[in-house]
């Protein structure tokens, strides 16, 4: 969902891309992914099979999963459910969002051995149990947030392995091995409740009783939902981790214990002759496959000459690929590969450079199994990832490989496939249901349960420009599945067509969206119509008239203008976001949309000065209810003169009085810094166009997107008709009409 810097306060979804990897991963060239048609003003996306990978939802319920030590690794079976009832004391505590804190406890009557070691002390996170101290790196890496799952969103300890707020659980699980020692018994976020802890003298029993997020307006479901789970660690080293009335279907299960880190064993090798018309970084002569810890897949591609450095703008468009199938059947047709290796260099900001809104030229690497990370040295070029669950129990699988340039690519060289023994190395990935005692040893072992894949925004964004044309500044997905998201809501993204200035963003990447210029922002997964945001009306009745989609929405799609902005002040540059407004930003909305006093649809606060250096927040940058946008906001829309932005201010160094107001609004201590438009512009420039010429009317395509063969449902149709109407009358009192939204796909 992803690179998302916060507030404190925030609880809000929104992509503004800021690290690379995930800057990178959008701005992957397009294609069209399935049928487009109309349903009135509704554009339905239908999905090509295979378009995205399928759900691989949780299978273990009402069983106990055990995991017994056989030399250096453990042997895996499912059997009836084991369950103990009497749950022992509550350990943890500051119950908060992501559950309960880890807490540690103390073992008395045994030592429990794990990954190498008898272990007297072990903590308690939100469905984990860890042993010692997470590195934040994860496979043998020092440093950084975990790959697959870099978004920028900040890691949480509360699950005891490094996760962000949104985790591709197809994906995550890998980034867990070398991470920190541990039991993934169901590991996810957006889980919370209580964790129980019971001592015998020959186990030790943990139990947990969680809900996932319940009512809010990044929910599944209005109420808690039950999630029991139970791990027990026997003093002989058996694992059994038990599951009795789970309701959610996603979650990483498995043991971590540390590997060694960097032993390499050659696996094959697969040669191929010169090809003289091809350039020479692109003319491949051999490909190296090795296996590190037995874990790990190491593919090497040696070429005829250099191999282009990350840095040159020149590898922009420059694609390695190394084809894994194992159907055994040679074939030029990477399509139908059982799993492919994609290398692809990528060149940021205009004219490849680096800076604000680029990033320096580099590859990454994506495909089923791989790390982002790409080795160039020489003639060669690398990358390494576990063997993917698709090729888990393959003895022999057919390798081959391409060197392509451009884009769209053209391929310069292709290497034949040859079939190759996959030897010393195993998945640690694996359909834990079927696994049986008589497999492995396995020095670790989990599965990652998901919702179907996300399709990529640039995908939709090109199935729907490609078959309708470039006519939509604006694209809204809704869907009648979830996706590998554990929030109900979507981050945003887009190339920002339009090529607006003066607002700390330009334009950037229509190609990769498939768009010559109309396109600017848009959704970047479907919003399900099992999420509570796309229903009418809450339960208790609180919400209502859609309230949750508009406030998603109107902060989403706001985000193609805000909030990047900053300002000088007698000097000193003042950020006023970045992603979202400050907390202490004084932004309030200049036509309000759902309360007479609410803050920026796009964060900020609306603060009272109570003269005596204190400040009152009668309204907070949490997006819901929904909200309209300040005369800054509006400004930088284009939809409001530079004059008619009033003076606010700034509130730093904020700290809790203590006390609120007579309505239960908090008080704050703070230094208050006067802000003009004046100062804006100095910092950012003008905002081009001005009013008197900045764009007026806008189109949002409102897409629905089904699964291969399916059709809309009724219910799907309805709902998404509805938050169109809805949204259309939303643009106009937040705009105070100074602006109209249309949802018409001819």
């Amino acid at each position: 969902m992803r690179a998302f810097p916060m507030t404190a306060f925030r609880r809000a979804t929104s992509l503004l891309l800021a690290l690379p990897v995930a800057l990178i991963a959008q701005r992957q060239p397009g294609h069209p992914i399935g049928k487009v048609t109309t349903v009135g003003n509704l554009i339905h996306l239908e999905l090509d099979p295979g378009a995205i990978a399928p759900e691989r939802l949780f299978d273990l319920d009402h069983h106990t999963l055990r995991f017994t030590p056989a030399g250096s690794g453990y042997r895996i079976q499912t059997v009836p459910l084991v369950w103990d009832s009497e749950f022992g004391s509550p350990v943890g505590g500051g119950e908060g969002r992501g559950g309960a804190r880890p807490a540690a406890v103390v073992l008395k009557n045994f030592t429990f051995p794990f990954s190498g070691q008898n272990r007297d002390t072990l903590t308690v996170a939100t469905g984990a149990v860890t042993f010692g101290s997470a590195s934040t790196g994860g496979n043998g890496r020092a440093g950084g947030p975990p790959q697959g799952n870099r978004t920028g969103a900040g890691l949480s300890a509360r699950a005891g392995f490094p996760l962000e707020r949104y985790p591709t659980l197809q994906t995550v699980g890998r980034t867990f091995i070398n991470s920190v020692p541990g039991i993934a018994a169901f590991v996810r976020v957006g889980l919370s409740g209580q964790a129980f802890a019971k001592e015998l003298p020959d186990r030790e029993v943990i139990t947990w009783t969680l809900t996932e997020g319940a009512g809010g307006i990044q929910a599944f479901s209005w109420t808690p939902t039950v999630n029991r789970i139970q791990a027990v660690l026997h003093k002989d080293g058996v694992i059994d981790l038990s599951y009795n009335d789970v309701n959610a279907k996603d979650a990483i299960v498995g043991v971590f214990p540390t590997v060694k880190a960097g032993v390499e064993t050659a696996v094959a090798d697969v040669s191929a002759p010169e090809t003289p018309e091809a350039p020479a970084n692109l003319d491949i002569k051999k490909i190296s496959l090795s296996a590190i810890d037995g874990l790990f897949l190491q593919a090497k591609l040696e070429t005829r000459g250099a191999v282009l450095p990350e840095g040159d703008p020149a590898i922009n468009g420059v694609t390695y690929r190394i084809a894994f199938d194992r159907s055994n059947r040679p074939t030029t047709d990477f399509s139908k590969a059982t799993v492919v290796w994609t290398i692809r260099g990528f060149a940021g900001g205009r004219g490849g450079g680096g800076g604000r809104g680029g990033f320096s030229p580099r590859y990454t690497a994506s495909g089923s199994g791989v790390e982002p990370e790409v080795s160039v040295s020489g003639n060669t070029i690398s990358v390494k990832g576990i063997l993917p669950i698709e090729l888990s129990g393959a003895r022999n699988v057919m390798v081959s490989a391409d060197a392509a340039n451009g884009t769209p690519s053209s391929v310069a060289d292709r290497v034949a496939a040859k079939s190759v023994a996959l030897k010393g190395i195993q998945s640690p990935e694996m359909d834990l249901s079927t696994v049986s005692a008589k497999d492995g040893p396995f020095p670790v072992a989990y599965e990652g349960f998901h919702w179907p894949e996300i399709p990529r925004a640039t995908d939709v964004a090109c199935s729907v420009i490609s078959a309708l044309g470039d006519k939509f500044d604006f694209i809204a997905s809704y869907s009648d599945f979830r996706v590998d998201n554990p929030e109900g809501g979507t981050p945003s993204t887009g190339p920002r067509g339009g090529n607006v200035t003066g607002i700390g963003t330009t334009t950037n990447g229509l190609e990769n969206y498939c768009s010559k210029g109309e396109l600017q922002w848009m959704y970047v997964e479907p919003v399900s119509t099992s999420a509570v945001q796309i229903q009418e009306r809450s339960p208790d009745g609180k919400m209502t008239d859609y309230n949750y989609a508009m406030s998603q929405i109107g902060h989403e799609l706001g985000h193609r203008w805000a909030a990047d902005a900053r300002a000088i002040v007698n000097g000193e540059t003042i950020n006023l976001g970045p992603v979202h407004w400050a907390t202490g930003v004084h932004l309030p909305a200049a036509f309000p949309y759902s309360n007479p006093n609410e803050a920026d649809a796009m964060g900020g606060s609306t603060w009272k000065d109570n003269g005596d250096g204190t400040y009152t927040q009668l309204d907070r940058d949490y997006y819901s209810p929904a909200k309209g946008y300040s005369w800054l906001g509006l400004y930088l829309m284009g939809l409001a003169k530079p004059e008619e932005v009033k003076p606010f201010f700034v509130l730093r160094n904020l700290q809790r009085t203590g006390q609120s107001d007579a309505e239960g609004h908090p008080i704050y201590k703070a230094d208050k810094v006067t802000v003009t438009i004046q100062d804006v512009i100095a910092a950012m420039g003008p905002r081009e166009p001005d009013f008197d010429h900045a764009q007026k009317k806008f189109n949002t395509a409102i897409v629905l997107i089904t699964m291969p063969g399916k059709q809309p449902t009724p219910e799907l149709i309805s709902a998404a008709n509805n938050i169109a109407q809805h949204w259309i009358a939303y643009w106009s009192k937040t705009t105070g009409g100074r602006s109209t939204m249309t949802v018409s796909p001819k």
